[in-house]
């Protein structure tokens, strides 16, 4: 009875590294865009039996549109800005007389969270934050080189 728990054991620890290693080679093919029979082909060792190689890439490739459409669907995302609002406020009072009549910028920011995260109804939060003059020159200048950024890779 021992010896039948110990092949059963090894066994199912056999078909583990299996499934592992074919969970790893699919994520593997989709992660990295492989759309061709001979960019999978090649994934293999080349002592590898090769009907069965053959036949995983078929079915690799059959199914490589429905697993790339399942990963964008399940990834987690950051919130996404929905809407933003600002106004300058001028304070006219203060504890403080060197805060008096400086203006300030006040930005509203409406930031929707991951609607795999927060289920059917998307939760919609407002963030106000207070921006003084160099807060906000420092902050146009990061958004002007992340545009930049941007640009230029969507020019490639």
């Amino acid at each position: 009875m021992a010896a039948a728990r110990d092949g059963e054991f090894a066994a199912l620890q056999s078909l583990l590294k299996l499934v592992s290693a074919l969970h790893n080679l699919t994520r593997h093919v989709v992660y990295r865009s492989l759309t061709r029979a001979e960019d999978i082909l090649s994934l293999f060792p080349e002592n590898f039996h090769q009907n069965l190689k053959n036949l995983l890439t078929k079915i690799i490739l059959e199914n490589i549109p429905a697993w790339r459409n399942e990963a964008q669907a399940n990834q987690i995302s950051l919130p996404r800005l929905v809407d933003m609002d600002w106004r300058v406020d001028i304070k006219t009072s203060s504890d403080s007389i060197s805060r008096m009549a400086v203006p300030t910028c006040l930005l509203q920011l409406k930031i929707q969270e991951d609607v795999a995260l927060c289920g059917n109804s998307p939760v919609v939060s407002a963030l106000t934050v207070e921006l003084s003059k160099e807060t906000l020159d420092t902050m146009l200048e990061g958004l002007g080189r992340i545009r930049d950024q941007l640009s230029a890779i969507a020019n490639k």
